[in-house]
């Protein structure tokens, strides 16, 4: 299991670690990791938010449960922790927050729509958090990835036209994760570090630099890129 392996690590190099597996769409759940944490190490000092479902299809596909397992695990799954840890970081009057989000959380991307707008949400959710809780000694940042080689293929969600746009879908995405210079998971971690040891509101990962200035500089032709990159197999776009 990936938690019991990475708490095998951590304590490999002489430190604590406590694995509570949790789905972060659960309120009650997660008071219950709050709870559990606190009983074991006295008080946090970091919560890292970076559960995340990757949906990919015409928008017109996607059922509204496509958009509420994006929605309720992007978003309100990053709303149940701040909510429940919220109260000893101000009680502490000191904490950090990082949201993992995307570049398709600072970039609107065609056919990621439900994904999107999830991130999107979660900018927005960070951004206004950093506004009215660094005065109290809380500071929030975000971290904005491109495509990262992960296994998130094994939870993500893809819609088609049909069986072959489908298939298109996920080969494309597969083949993006076999490219040499796709950012890795230590590469997120690493920008983690840097938004809580430099207290950065914003980082934004490899890549992800050059997308986001590219949209800036260019955001008609850039939707067209993004448009045409993900269309496949909906022909009629």
């Amino acid at each position: 299991m990936l938690l019991e392996a990475a708490a095998k690590e951590v304590r490999s190099h002489g430190h604590q670690a406590l694995t509570i597996p949790t789905d972060v769409r659960d309120p009650k759940q997660v008071e219950t990791l709050v709870q559990k944490a606190l009983e074991h190490f006295g008080t946090i000092d970091v919560l890292i938010n970076n559960a995340g479902l990757y949906i990919s299809g015409p928008v017109e596909e996607f059922s509204l449960d496509d958009w509420h397992q994006a929605i309720d695990l992007n978003l309100w799954g990053y709303i149940h922790t701040i909510h429940a840890l919220l109260p000893h970081f101000l009680e502490r009057k000191r904490g950090t927050i990082v949201n993992v989000s995307s570049i398709g959380g600072q970039v609107p991307i065609a056919y990621l729509v439900p994904y999107s707008t999830s991130k999107f949400a979660v900018t927005g959710l960070t951004r206004s958090l950093h506004g009215e809780l660094a005065p109290k000694g809380i500071h929030v940042g975000g971290i904005y990835p491109n495509i990262i080689k992960s296994d998130f293929m094994e939870r993500a969600i893809f819609r088609g036209k049909n069986a072959d746009d489908f298939q298109a879908r996920r080969d494309q995405v597969d083949q993006v994760l076999k490219v040499p210079v796709v950012e890795k998971p230590e590469d997120v971690a690493d920008a983690i570090w840097d938004a809580v040891k430099h207290q950065h509101s914003e980082v934004l990962v490899g890549s992800a630099n050059l997308s986001k200035a590219s949209y800036n500089m260019f955001p008609g032709f850039m939707q067209w890129v993004f448009r045409k990159t993900f269309q496949l197999k909906d022909k009629q776009a």
